[in-house]
Parts: C-alpha cells; sequence; structure tokens
C-alpha cells in the first residue's frame, strides 16, 4: 500500500506543473476581469439614464410622456430647441445618447385618438449592453402609455365594461403537470428554470473530463519522452497499480483545476446575473411540481459525474500510450474532445428522445451522453434512464481499464506508436 501511495504521490507531482498552475491563475483573474467589465456595463444599464426631450406640442398628452419617462428612471432634460433639425445637430455637438422628439400637435391627434409618430434618436457610440439598453426602456414607457391612453378612450365609450376584456376578450389560464402534479403556470417558464439550474452540470462535467484526460495524455507523454517510463516499469509493483494511480491522481488534479475555473465562471455569472431579481413566482412553481433534487438525487448525479470521469481517464491511458512526446499528445486529445463535444451541444439545444432511433442510439452508446441527461431525468422521474446509464458506464470503464492493463503489463506500452504519415500503427522493436 506504502507503494502504491508513494507511486500517487508521484503522479501528482508531475501532473501539477508550472504551467498549469499559471493557466489557472491567468484564467481566473480573465474571468474576474470580464465580470468586472460585465458589472459595470449593468450597473450603466441600472443607472439613472439622461434623456433629452424636445416638446414641440407643449399638451397635457406630452407632458404624461415626460412624467412617465421620470418614472421609468430616466432624467428627463427639455431641451429649448424649437425644430427638429437644430434638435438633432445640438444632441450630436454635445455627445447626446438619446433624443425624444414630440411632434407639434401631438396632444390635439391624441384626444381625437389619432396620434401622430414619437421619434426617438439613438446615437450608437459603442456596442456595448448600455448602448441600446435606453432604446429599449423607451419603448417600455410609449407601450405602457399606449396602454393608459386606450384603456382611457374605452372607458369613455363603453363605461360600463373593462377595457382589458375589450382588447382581449379571449383569456387562457395556463397549467404544467409533470409527474402527475398539476400547477398554474407556463410551461416556457417552467422549462427556463430548470435548464437555468441544470446547465452548469454539463460544463463542469466537460471541463473535468477535458482537463483530466490532457494530464493523464501530458503525463505519459512526458514519461515516455523522459525515458522514465521505461524505469517506472522496471519497479516491483504491480503495472494495475500504475494504471490506477494515473487515474485517481489525474482525477484529483483535475477536481481541484474544475473547481478554480468554476469560482471564476461562477463570479462571471454572478456579475451579468446579479443585478436581475429572482422570479418568486417561478420558484414556488417549481416547488408545486416537486422539480427539486432530493438527497439521493445528488447521491445518484454524483455517480454517473464520477463514472463518467472514470472512463474518460480509461481512454485517456489508452490513448497515451500512442504518444510519443508531449506535443502528439495535444493531438490524441481530439477523440476525446469530440466525443464530449457531441453529447454536450445536443443536450443544450435539443431532446435526445426526439431524435430517431439510429441517432439516439449512436449517442447513448458514448458513455458521456449519460451524465448530461440524467439531471433532467432525475427531475423528471425518469431514474431508469438513469440507471441504466450508470450500469453502461460501469461496464465501459471496466473494460477500459482491462484493456489499460493489459497493454501496460507488456512492452508495447513503451513500443506502440501512431504514424500520422502511414496512416497505421507501427512498432519499433
Amino acid at each position: 500500500m506504502n507503494k502504491f501511495i508513494n507511486l500517487l504521490k508521484k503522479e501528482i507531482k508531475e501532473m501539477i506543473t508550472l504551467q498549469i498552475v499559471i493557466s489557472l491563475l491567468f484564467t481566473t483573474g480573465l474571468f474576474y476581469f470580464i465580470g468586472v467589465i460585465a458589472k459595470s456595463e449593468i450597473e450603466k444599464v441600472a443607472a439613472e439614464r439622461d434623456v433629452y426631450i424636445v416638446d414641440l406640442d407643449g399638451s397635457q398628452e406630452s407632458g404624461l410622456l415626460t412624467d412617465n419617462l421620470s418614472l421609468a428612471g430616466f432624467k428627463v432634460n427639455l431641451l429649448e430647441e424649437r425644430d427638429k433639425s437644430s434638435a438633432i445637430e445640438y444632441a450630436n455637438a454635445n455627445n447626446i445618447d438619446l433624443l425624444i422628439v414630440i411632434p407639434e400637435g401631438f396632444g390635439e391627434a391624441a384626444s381625437q385618438f389619432q396620434f401622430k409618430d414619437i421619434e426617438t434618436y439613438t446615437y450608437i457610440r459603442s456596442f456595448s449592453i448600455s448602448s441600446s439598453a435606453g432604446t429599449a426602456l423607451v419603448e417600455g414607457v410609449i407601450g405602457e402609455i399606449n396602454r393608459y391612453l386606450s384603456n382611457n378612450f374605452l372607458k369613455e365609450k363603453f363605461p360600463d365594461i373593462e377595457p382589458e376584456n375589450l382588447k382581449n376578450p379571449i383569456k387562457s389560464r395556463d397549467f404544467v403537470i409533470v409527474k402527475g402534479k398539476m400547477a398554474a403556470g407556463s410551461a416556457a417558464e417552467v422549462s427556463s428554470f430548470v435548464y437555468s439550474q441544470s446547465i452548469f452540470v454539463p460544463i463542469i462535467l466537460m471541463m473535468i473530463i477535458l482537463y483530466s484526460s490532457q494530464m493523464v495524455l501530458s503525463a505519459i507523454a512526458l514519461e515516455k519522452q523522459d525515458k522514465t517510463l521505461e524505469t517506472l516499469l522496471t519497479v516491483p509493483i504491480s503495472r494495475n497499480y500504475i494504471v490506477i494511480a494515473k487515474m485517481v491522481a489525474s482525477g484529483l488534479v483535475g477536481l481541484i483545476s474544475a473547481g478554480v475555473y468554476m469560482l471564476g465562471f461562477r463570479y462571471y455569472m454572478g456579475s451579468l446575473m446579479g443585478n436581475i431579481p429572482s422570479d418568486g413566482q417561478a420558484g414556488e412553481l417549481i416547488q408545486q411540481l416537486g422539480l427539486q433534487f432530493k438527497p439521493n438525487d445528488f447521491i445518484l448525479l454524483g455517480i454517473s459525474l464520477f463514472l463518467a470521469i472514470l472512463c474518460a481517464l480509461g481512454l485517456a491511458i489508452i490513448l497515451g500510450v500512442l504518444v510519443e512526446d508531449l506535443k502528439s499528445a495535444q493531438t490524441m486529445i481530439l477523440p476525446l474532445i469530440f466525443l464530449v463535444m457531441i453529447p454536450y451541444f445536443i443536450s443544450m439545444f435539443s431532446d435526445i428522445n426526439s431524435l430517431s432511433l439510429p441517432v439516439r442510439v449512436l449517442i447513448m452508446l458514448i458513455p458521456f451522453s449519460h451524465p448530461f441527461i440524467a439531471s433532467q431525468n432525475i427531475l423528471l422521474g425518469n431514474y431508469d434512464i438513469v440507471f441504466y446509464g450508470i450500469i453502461y458506464m460501469l461496464v465501459v470503464f471496466v473494460v477500459l481499464i482491462v484493456i489499460a492493463g493489459r497493454i501496460f503489463s507488456t512492452d508495447r506500452v513503451l513500443t506502440v506508436k501512431l504514424s500520422f504519415g502511414r496512416k497505421r500503427l507501427a512498432k519499433d522493436y
């Protein structure tokens, strides 16, 4: 056991290189820097914005528009310009971002329910988040004013009928049914809430698989390049222990790396979402439908994730036999990336169950597909799919370990190479 622990320490020391540490620190700092900028832009959007108005009408209705803009969080500035052309030139010369021109006769036309168009001029001087937010807010305010004016007009014409009943005579009540539980709410709201909660599972898994596998390939390549693998194979220790030590070491380092990356990514996402209020109704709807993870569900999801990582590491060890140096190790990670990206994108943008049977079977044969869809199936109560996925990944892992163990038990681990020029495997004797 002491030999195995010493071997594990050796593998971990070889994987935690200066390049890995610098990469982790740089990426975390990059996420932090981007998060600070994104947070600053969002604060600009949420802050009080200047809007300049040229009121060519001076009526009660134009005053109503100005008041509603103030209530919407705008700092209203009335310009003394009395014609549109000079107002546009003034705004351009003074770096004004948002200009609204209320035409003459706006109020008189509104009293007859024949409105004149309000002109909004947005000066785009950059393409940041905050550059176009002002126009969207103005459109929202104008929409509310339209609703207010139309309701007043309908109340005058039909005092005994609610304006909303006239404009929308047919109404609907939405209900969602999940696992036999029914609650009043929108299906889109439920899907959006569940998607936002489960989006991190495939991201975390993809990062752990790619980084752990890359570490295994790089470690084996470095051992081959420095001729230390030959020495290691002569040590009186089971070669199965060598395979297991490499997997455990890469798994531990991969988990640490993914954790550091996710902390930076979480700060970045928190900067984007920090000023967005949580939807209490959506949370209550999710609770009524029972779309929440129980303690046993977390354990089941954890097992699925762990087995997917082990399958990736087993495949990485087999691929590592074909590498000769660090340069070839970078190329050898491509098959794993390909196998991970297929289920990742499909689970993000499509429902695997809606695909044709041959495509669905092909995707399910990839072991990494199962944890990507596990979280949603757990929430929907489809535990059979999750259990079958765990059994399948366990079988794949055992097969990969047996293959890797047999390769390391012979000298082929030192002699097998991948010749790209001749498109075939060759042995050097």
